[in-house]
């Protein structure tokens, strides 16, 4: 009778820490044990430390590896917001990264598609906290959400010749970069104990996040840790200049360590070692955008990204990427066609008559006209030329989107003639839009379903494409259609392509010898 009452308690034993794992309530990661949380069907973790803290000594260097911990840690909270201006939910802290996982697996066979948010902000904010991004809802379509934080503004991406000195490579300032490289990483090795397949991951990012998509499908660094990318208003075709301007935002690193110096000069310290004693709310951290970016070292970065893909030297995978119909709504400097006028006429030279003439002004106001130079040159003229330059040396598929989903403001209302600004797709593709705003129409809901699909389904199979949804055709050379985002989404040729056309000739003349040296 005792040998029997063993053997049953055996079983029970075996069937609990059976159920145990199946319910992936505890996951073994690098480091140790985490437990998460049970969320409407998802399991979840948050705060999971994919590197040591990058502090004191590690301050302006490459991640380092986690810290092992003991027991069984708590994974129920988000880690702190990257140190910025301004207070980022969940705090901030120079003790960063973390990253979070939703999945919907029941156990770590299920072998799931992976999708990995890089969040946006400028490269100078950012957070993997913000409500509008969590993964909860797209984790509810089949997939693995992860989202992964990095180093921002000058913590993140600072160039200085001592940096470069202290450096095996003589490289300095792509630290955020090498931080989500070290994410993607980290996904490799452990997200198969979450019921995630490391062979079917694909990253996503929005405007600095699109762009680090942009950056990681050219670097070599990150080569084998995705199969697919999903870039919304990103790209990073720009050629470097010292004077940056949106869309021309890099710099090589001679000159990202000269602005590195200023930045020594600003916190009146005389030397990298007496900075780094600095305690980081001591660092003169401006507010703003701009003051930080990752630039063109020959390692993270190899080279001029437009360069490296008409070579066909780039991570060959799925790309989906796109842009919004009027990006710059919102954050375009000038207030008169006098001051827009001047500032064409500074950034482009002797292109600045002809691109007015496309993208023209208006007589007492900056309409959307003289904003969509901007926006195509910040964004559009990115997204397009990254689909053609793939489409042109590629093997794999590529989308092009034009997203265009707002309301018709009346005649008599200032935001007239608007379209979407820059960052409006996020809610759509999260589903996380506001219900309760009486302003959120039937077609925004059941936009954000089709596209929250479209992103889904490019994770799980490399296309958007289902048989409920209106069909996405590949963007080829030979068949340059988009897919027109707003309440009936449609297959289109490129809205604006004449325009871009007459931008592109710009870009393609800062390429050359004289136009490098213009920009001077």
């Amino acid at each position: 009778m005792n040998t029997i009452r063993f053997f049953v308690s055996i079983l029970c034993l075996t069937f609990i820490v059976s159920c145990a794992e199946q319910t992936l309530d505890i996951v073994e990661v690098t480091g140790g044990s985490i437990q998460g949380l049970k969320e409407n069907g998802l399991t979840v973790f948050k705060g999971i430390p994919f590197a040591a803290p990058p502090v004191g000594s590690l301050r302006w260097k490459a991640p380092a590896p986690v810290e092992p911990w003991d027991g069984i840690k708590e994974t129920k909270e988000f880690g702190p917001s990257p140190y910025q201006p301004g207070e980022p939910p969940a705090g901030k802290s120079e003790d960063c990264l973390y990253l979070n996982v939703w999945t919907p697996a029941q156990s770590p066979n299920q072998k799931l598609p992976v999708l990995v948010w890089i969040y946006g902000g400028g490269f100078s904010y950012g957070s993997t906290a913000e409500p509008v991004c969590t993964g909860a809802h797209l984790a509810q379509k089949g997939v693995i959400v992860v989202s992964i934080a990095y180093r921002v503004g000058k913590l993140g991406f600072l160039a200085h010749p001592e940096l470069s000195a202290e450096n095996p490579l003589k490289v300095s300032g792509n630290y955020g970069l090498l931080d989500q490289i070290a994410g993607l990483q980290w996904v490799q090795d452990n997200i198969a104990g979450f019921g995630g397949d490391p062979e079917k991951v694909t990253i996503f990012g929005e405007s600095a996040g699109g762009i680090s998509v942009s950056m990681l499908c050219a670097s070599p660094l990150a080569k084998g840790l995705f199969r697919g990318a999903i870039s919304q208003s990103g790209g990073s075709f720009g050629p470097t200049r010292e004077t940056t301007y949106p869309g021309e935002n890099m710099k090589t690193l001679q000159q990202a360590e000269k602005s590195g110096k200023g930045f020594v000069q600003e916190a009146n310290v005389s030397s990298i070692a007496e900075l780094r004693k600095l305690k980081v709310e001591e660092l003169p951290i401006n507010p703003g955008m701009g003051g930080a970016w990752p630039n063109v070292d020959g390692y993270v970065i190899p080279g001029d990204q437009y360069q490296l893909y008409q070579e066909g030297k780039y991570n060959d995978v799925d790309v989906l990427v796109g842009y919004n119909s009027d990006e710059c709504a919102f954050f375009l400097n000038s207030k008169t066609p006098e001051e827009h006028i001047a500032r064409v006429q500074q950034r482009y030279g002797q292109f600045a008559d002809t691109l007015l003439s496309v993208f023209p002004v208006g007589e007492n106001k900056v309409p959307k006209s003289a904003r969509d130079l901007t926006s195509a040159a910040a964004f559009g003229w990115h997204s397009w030329t990254w689909a053609r330059l793939q489409a042109q040396t590629g093997n794999s598929k590529v989308f092009l989107y034009y997203f265009d989903q707002h309301p018709d403001y009346p005649e008599d209302s200032p935001m007239h003639g608007y379209g979407s600004p820059h960052g409006s797709e996020i809610p759509y593709v999260f589903m996380t839009l506001n219900k309760e705003n009486p302003q959120t129409t039937k077609s925004d809901i059941e936009l954000s379903e089709t596209m929250s699909s479209y992103w889904t389904n490019f994770t799980k199979y490399g296309h958007p494409n289902a048989e409920d949804l209106p069909d996405w055709p590949e963007f080829t050379m030979e068949n340059q259609q988009l897919m027109y985002l707003n309440e009936k989404p449609h297959a289109s040729p490129v809205p604006d392509k004449n325009s871009m056309k007459v931008l592109d000739s710009y870009f393609k003349w800062r390429f050359t010898e004289e136009g490098q040296y213009w920009a001077k």
